[in-house]
């Protein structure tokens, strides 16, 4: 734990990974799915509240169901996509907190308090969101993150009880490494940070 990845590592999980639109017709499955779960799991959230939930849309039906609340030429891509995850977050995750967090009453800033509960899921639930790429890319898998969505079809869609909101999707599966276009510059050090 305390020695630094291997340069082939740094390159899979960031250097060489890229933000993928276009699909090789190769199926992720479950099982697949499942050990990616196990690993995002692992990721830290604030007094281990886990909110995020994930639906993963690979069936011809539950596209078909996704597919009026995406925007441009993102439609296409989920509809290429052996799978896409709709990241979401529990507005009641704090429910879940005296078995995740026994050590004290941590439920007790959310019960009354929608607004700073939606708060701590929606920044914990990014957060898991972020471990899922991460482990897709450990695995050997590739992402195709999108925003480009209307929340409240999909919430409609897939979560008519209210509970569930969705936050961002993010295509899963084995990228067409041909169609991509060239990497986009970052900011460097000096322009994003700061020491102080």
């Amino acid at each position: 734990m305390t020695q630094a990845l291997s340069a082939a590592a740094l390159d899979q999980l960031f250097l060489q990974a890229r933000s993928h639109n276009a699909w090789l017709d190769q199926p992720v499955t479950d099982s697949d799915l499942q050990q990616l779960y196990e690993l995002l799991k692992q990721g830290p959230t604030s007094n281990n509240c886990c909110p995020a939930r994930f639906v993963f849309v690979r069936t011809d039906e539950a596209k078909q169901k996704l597919l009026p609340a995406l925007k441009g030429h993102n439609g296409e891509k989920m509809l290429q996509a052996p799978v896409t995850a709709i990241v979401a977050f529990d507005s009641r995750f704090f429910e879940f907190l005296p078995e995740l967090f026994p050590i004290y009453d941590a439920a007790a800033p959310y019960r009354e308090n929608p607004e700073a509960a939606h708060i701590a899921a929606l920044r914990n639930g990014s957060l898991q969101g972020a471990y899922l790429m991460l482990a897709a890319r450990a695995l050997g898998l590739d992402c195709g993150p999108m925003s480009g969505f209307d929340t409240t079809q999909v919430d409609e869609a897939f979560f008519t009880d209210g509970r569930w909101k969705s936050n961002f999707l993010c295509s899963l599966g084995y990228g067409d490494a041909s169609k991509l276009r060239p990497a986009g510059p970052r900011l460097s050090f000096a322009q994003a940070c700061e020491l102080i």
